[in-house]
């Protein structure tokens, strides 16, 4: 695997923002930004081996530093909703709402806002791609000098994402990468009739502002039912009390398995293209999102079009607000502990 790195435009302060491009024998590429660690393309190859960018996005670092949506951006130190204050060692930690009811993403100033410094790193399979990042104490109302890296590498089956970070006092991370893809590689479709299979038999009860209410809920007999092969816009619409907080899909599912083994989490196909996405992850869970809340018209790259629900999200992360709900998976980490997960985006055609 080899990386090529070019100029992409400054950010207001006159930082100087990069773009990397990371390739493989089979001819896919990765492209990734030091602004937001962000996925800004991934292409791969359909059944007749012609190659497409699977991932939504823009074409310069104003329209991600302008845009809504977090487009592939790396996501933290908290992904999602963090409902409010919480106790941590005793002390109370009070997240910085960007929300009028919670905090989501990490806040207004969160990973996905920042500039990264960037280091390409020769391995005995080529080439990867190290992000790191400094977050420090107080920020965003998280205690703890947080240093963080985000590994990118482009290995033949895919793309492997890597998340590390080590903190001077207790805190908490639970980080995601919020790419959006559409595997018919034209973004002139909604991602409807996409074919998605969950690794879930349970999904996360939320209130009207997508907050955990602590109550897990069974899949089966439900619209949000994905064990088995399923469109996604089957049901998307169907009366459910899940689905209309959501207005579609936009929910947490726990992965059924042992977390921190690299699992398959949720397969995806494209039977026009016939292009399958398999995500891998050590994560405990996937907020799967459909783009309800795209706009009707959003100018994309190379002068796409995005539309209403034009891409899909899964969202490997921990479960959302879970400094707030002691009955989910802890979050929390430590000094002299290492968060880290994995999450892999296998692609293959049938």
């Amino acid at each position: 695997m080899e990386i090529t790195r070019e100029s992409w435009g400054a950010l207001p302060t006159g930082e100087p923002v990069e773009l990397f491009t990371l390739s493989n024998s089979r001819g896919m590429t990765a492209t990734v930004s030091n602004f937001g660690a962000t996925l800004v393309g991934l292409t791969a190859p359909d059944r007749k081996g012609a190659m497409a960018d699977i991932v939504l996005g823009f074409d310069t670092v104003g329209e991600y530093i302008n845009g809504r949506g977090c487009f592939g951006a790396s996501i933290g130190r908290v992904a999602n909703r963090v409902s409010g204050p919480f106790k941590l060692d005793g002390a109370t930690c009070t997240p910085v709402r960007n929300r009028e009811k919670f905090q989501i993403h990490g806040g207004a100033s969160g990973f996905h806002t920042r500039l990264w410094q960037a280091e390409i790193v020769d391995d005995i399979k080529g080439q990867h791609l190290e992000l790191t990042l400094h977050s420090a104490d107080g920020e965003e109302g998280y205690p703890g000098n947080l240093d963080v890296t985000a590994v990118f590498k482009l290995a033949e089956s895919g793309l492997r994402l890597e998340d590390r970070a080590k903190t001077d006092k207790t805190t908490v991370v639970s980080m995601t990468n919020h790419a959006y893809f559409n595997l018919s590689g034209t973004y002139t479709e909604d991602v409807l009739n996409h074919i998605v299979t969950l690794n879930a038999s349970e999904y996360l009860v939320t209130d009207d502002a997508q907050i955990p209410t602590g109550e897990r809920a069974d899949v089966a007999d439900t619209p949000m039912d994905f064990t088995r092969p399923t469109a996604i816009g089957l049901r998307i619409d169907a009366r459910h009390e899940a689905i209309g907080i959501g207005q579609g899909y936009d929910h947490y599912f726990p992965i059924d398995g042992d977390p921190g083994e690299l699992t398959s989490a949720a397969q995806i196909f494209h039977g026009g293209t016939g292009r399958m996405l398999e995500i891998c992850t050590t994560q405990p869970g996937m907020q799967f999102y459909t783009g309800n809340h795209m706009a009707d018209r959003t100018n994309g790259k190379l002068g796409a079009m995005y539309g209403f629900r034009g891409g899909f999200c899964v969202e490997t992360q921990g479960y959302v607000d879970a400094p707030n709900r002691p009955e989910f998976p802890s979050i929390v980490l430590k000094p002299g502990e290492i968060y880290e997960q994995i999450t892999e985006y296998r692609l293959s055609t049938t």
